[in-house]
C-alpha cells in the first residue's frame, strides 16, 4: 500500500487542485495535511480576522473530504518537523504542494526539500495553483520579470492555461496518521463584526451568484464605491478556496467587457506575484526608491492614529477606514485612496500603512498588499510615481451622491450632497453641530509638502 502527502497551504480547496490530483494518481492512500506552523505567527501573517476565515476554510475542507471518505489532518508545530513525523507514520514516499510566491514560501520549500531528501521522501512542487500563470513564465528580453503591467498583461494573455482538475470522488486516508481538533472562530477575539464566511463552498457559491449578475456589469461598476459591485473574492483567492485558473477560464467562457475587465484584475494579481518572486525584498524595501525621508513615526503618531480610526476629516478616507475595521475588507478604489492619502498627503511611510492593513484585512496578502501599497506610494511599479489622488475629487467621482460616505460615517448622514465630501464648507453653525473633525491638513499643504520632499517643487 503506497502513501503520499498533500501539504495544503494557500490552496484550501478540492476543485482544481493539481497537487491532490497528482498524489491520488501516484499513491493508494493520501494524507491531506495542514500544518499550523508557529513560523507563520512569528512572521506576523496570522491576524485574528484571517485566523477566523482560515478556521472556516479548514472546517469546510474537512467536511468535503469526509463526504469522500477522507479527512483533513491538522498538526501544530514547525512544518518540517510535522511533515517528517507524518511521513514516518504513513510511510509516504512523496509530498505534493503548491508553489508559493513569497520569500517565506520559498524558504519553506528549500527546507522541506533538504530535510525530506534525507529521509528519501520526494518533494513535488506544483505551479499554477496559487496563480493562473506561474511567476517566471512570462518574462521580457533581458530581465527576469516585467516591471510594467501592460506589456506583462499582453504576454500573460497569450499563455495557454493548464486544464482544470475535477474534485476527487474519493480520498482514502491512512488510519495510522493522527490529527488534532480543527480550530474554530469561537476560540478567537478581536474579530471584525462584519467578517465574511470562509471556505470553498462559500467561495464557489459567491462566484456563481456574482457571475450571473455582477460579472456582466463589472467593467462599468467596479469603481462604484456605494454600489459594492466588486466580486469580493479576494479572501478566497488569498486562501486558495477558489482556483485562479478556473476563474479565468469561466470568465472567458462567459465573455463580454465585464469578463475582460475581471480577468485583467486577476492578471494584476499574477503580475504582483511575478514581481515579488523576482524581488522578494520588495515586501519590506522600496522596489524603486524615491529617496523619501518619511515623517518620523512618533512625530506623525497623531495623524496615523486619526487615519487608522477614520477621523482624518476627509469623508471618503474615513468611510474606507471604518469599513476596513468593521468588515476586515475594503473596496478596491478605497484602498488606493486611503493609501495615497497616508503616503502622499500625510507623507507617512508606506510600511506603516501596509502593516495596519495586514492587521485587519481578511485577504491580507503579503504579495498584493505590499506591492499595492508601493504602487500608491510611488515606490513600486506605477509609471506615474508622483501622482496624488485627491480624496474630494475621487469622492465626487466614485461616490457622487455620498451614499458610501453616509453608510460608514453616520455623523454626515444628514449632510446635503453638496457638502458630504467637503463638510468644512458648511456654514459655521451647521458645522458646529457635527461630531466630525476638521481636516488634519489642507490638501494644498499636503501636496506642497510631498512635492518638496520629492524635490518636485
Amino acid at each position: 500500500m503506497t502513501a503520499a502527502i498533500v501539504l495544503f497551504t494557500s490552496d484550501l480547496r478540492l476543485h482544481d487542485h493539481p497537487p491532490l490530483s497528482a498524489a491520488l494518481r501516484a499513491a493508494d492512500e493520501v494524507v491531506p495535511l495542514f500544518v499550523r506552523d508557529p513560523g507563520v505567527h512569528a512572521a506576523g501573517f496570522d491576524a485574528p480576522n484571517r485566523r477566523a476565515f482560515l478556521a472556516d476554510c479548514l472546517a469546510d475542507l474537512d467536511a468535503s473530504l469526509r463526504r469522500r471518505g477522507g479527512r483533513l489532518v491538522v498538526r501544530t508545530g514547525p512544518v518540517v518537523r510535522e511533515l517528517r513525523a507524518v511521513a514516518g507514520e504513513c510511510g509516504a514516499t512523496e509530498v505534493h504542494m503548491a508553489a508559493g510566491g513569497t520569500g517565506f514560501a520559498h524558504r519553506r520549500e528549500e527546507r522541506l526539500r533538504e530535510e525530506l531528501g534525507r529521509l528519501g521522501v520526494g518533494l513535488r512542487v506544483h505551479d499554477g495553483v496559487v496563480t493562473a500563470v506561474a511567476p517566471g513564465t512570462v518574462t521580457p528580453a533581458g530581465s527576469d520579470h516585467y516591471a510594467v503591467f501592460t506589456p506583462y498583461f499582453r504576454g500573460w494573455s497569450r499563455q495557454r492555461l493548464r486544464d482544470t482538475c475535477p474534485a476527487p470522488r474519493a480520498v482514502r486516508v491512512p488510519g495510522t496518521v493522527r490529527g488534532e481538533p480543527l480550530p474554530t472562530r469561537e476560540e478567537l477575539t478581536g474579530l471584525s463584526p462584519g467578517l465574511p464566511a470562509g471556505g470553498e463552498t462559500a467561495g464557489r457559491e459567491r462566484f456563481s451568484r456574482w457571475a450571473r449578475t455582477g460579472l456582466p456589469r463589472y467593467e462599468d461598476r467596479h469603481d462604484d464605491m456605494a454600489g459594492d459591485a466588486t466580486s469580493r473574492l479576494s479572501p478566497h483567492l488569498h486562501f486558495g478556496t477558489l482556483s485562479p485558473v478556473e476563474l479565468v477560464r469561466r470568465a472567458r467562457e462567459q465573455g463580454g467587457p465585464g469578463a475582460e475587465a475581471f480577468v485583467r484584475q486577476l492578471c494584476w494579481r499574477d503580475f504582483h506575484h511575478q514581481v515579488l518572486a523576482a524581488r522578494p525584498e520588495a515586501s519590506f524595501q522600496d522596489y524603486r526608491t524615491r529617496h523619501d525621508h518619511w515623517r518620523d513615526e512618533k512625530e506623525a503618531a497623531a495623524d496615523i492614529a486619526a487615519w487608522q480610526a477614520g477621523r482624518t476629516g476627509y469623508p471618503v478616507v474615513d468611510a474606507a477606514m471604518r469599513q476596513l475595521r468593521h468588515e476586515g475588507w475594503m473596496h478596491n478604489r478605497a484602498r488606493l485612496l486611503t493609501a495615497s492619502f497616508l503616503t502622499k498627503t500625510l507623507y507617512v511611510d508606506w510600511r506603516i500603512g501596509a502593516r495596519h492593513f495586514l492587521s485587519l484585512l481578511v485577504d491580507g496578502d503579503i504579495v498584493n498588499n505590499q506591492l499595492n501599497w508601493q504602487w500608491a506610494a510611488g515606490t513600486g511599479t506605477d509609471t506615474r510615481p508622483h501622482r496624488v489622488l485627491n480624496p474630494v475629487l475621487q469622492g465626487r467621482r466614485y461616490d457622487p451622491d455620498g451614499a458610501y460616505v453616509r453608510r460608514w460615517v453616520p455623523e454626515l448622514r444628514d449632510v446635503d450632497d453638496r457638502f458630504v465630501h467637503e463638510p468644512w464648507r458648511l456654514p459655521a453653525d451647521r458645522r458646529a453641530l457635527l461630531d466630525y473633525p476638521e481636516p488634519l491638513i489642507s490638501l494644498a499643504d499636503g501636496l506642497a509638502r510631498f512635492k518638496h520632499a520629492r524635490g518636485r517643487d
